[in-house]
């Protein structure tokens, strides 16, 4: 499919890592708009065709594009797919992370090169593509972490690397606000995701530590930040920029989180 007419009458959003998890339900709460919602995974094909279906059952249309955002070359390939078949973008929504559950004596050169091309350097990039494609009223949303301002156990390498993309948003948001584009991001908290049973794991943490300081007595839904997200896309956030929005049923304002439990 090239960009038509037809197209142009539909918003055009850019989910990566969205096969699961955050991105995944990212995906399908904007396939409520009824526009066409590019679909970037990884490698994990079968997980990224459920997304699909899901985003075509929530009303909206959709596509897949294989691309490792860590790779800076795959990358433009994937903005190469968007531009190819829509020739704009709307949303971006700067999702995939990944980095080791590492005490700070125990990350090594390899850990911290990749963290900051997963977590850092990819926004960057995927960010600088993403507003050639865009016009006035663009939005940008990045997926951060409360170890972005916590220490948390076993965080550290993700963590610092978040702090750096919350930095490069409120830069981005400051020198693209003349151009009518928003940057914002969002952070949730103790959310159920297969990457939280990861971390969990390999810290020998349990969620029965973590759900008594949470203030709302649960852990959140992939949803819950997805609607977070949607919102920041949404005309009714015309006038936010630069911010962070924590959606974490008020975990970081209770729980003291280095050497806990």
């Amino acid at each position: 499919m090239t960009g038509t007419e037809e197209d142009a009458r539909y918003e055009v959003s850019l989910v990566t890592g969205a096969s699961r998890g955050i991105g995944r339900a990212v995906a399908c709460v904007l396939a409520r708009r009824g526009g066409h919602v590019v679909i970037n995974y990884k490698q994990n094909e079968e997980a990224a065709q459920s997304t699909l279906r899901a985003v075509e059952e929530s009303g909206g249309r959709g596509s897949l594009c294989r691309a490792d955002v860590e790779d800076p070359e795959q990358t433009a390939e994937l903005f190469a797919f968007v531009e190819r078949h829509h020739g704009r973008l709307d949303h971006l929504v700067a999702n995939a992370a990944a980095g080791p559950a590492k005490t700070v004596d125990q990350v090594e050169l390899r850990h911290l090169a990749r963290s900051h091309a997963m977590n850092a350097q990819s926004f960057v990039i995927a960010a600088q593509h993403a507003v050639r494609l865009m016009g006035r009223g663009g939005r940008i949303v990045a997926i951060s972490s409360l170890a972005a301002g916590r220490a948390i156990p076993g965080y550290a390498a993700i963590g610092a690397q978040k702090a750096a993309l919350e930095a490069w948003v409120r830069y981005f948001a400051a020198e693209l606000a003349p151009r009518g584009i928003n940057v914002n991001a969002v952070t949730g908290g103790m959310i159920t995701t297969d990457s939280l049973s990861h971390y969990l794991r390999a810290t020998g943490l349990t969620a029965a530590d973590i759900v008594p300081h949470i203030p709302r007595g649960r852990p959140g839904s992939p949803r819950e930040v997805a609607d977070a997200v949607d919102f920041l896309l949404s005309a009714g956030a015309e006038y936010i920029t630069g911010q962070n929005l924590v959606v974490d049923g008020g975990l970081s304002i209770s729980a003291p989180f280095c050497g806990h439990p």
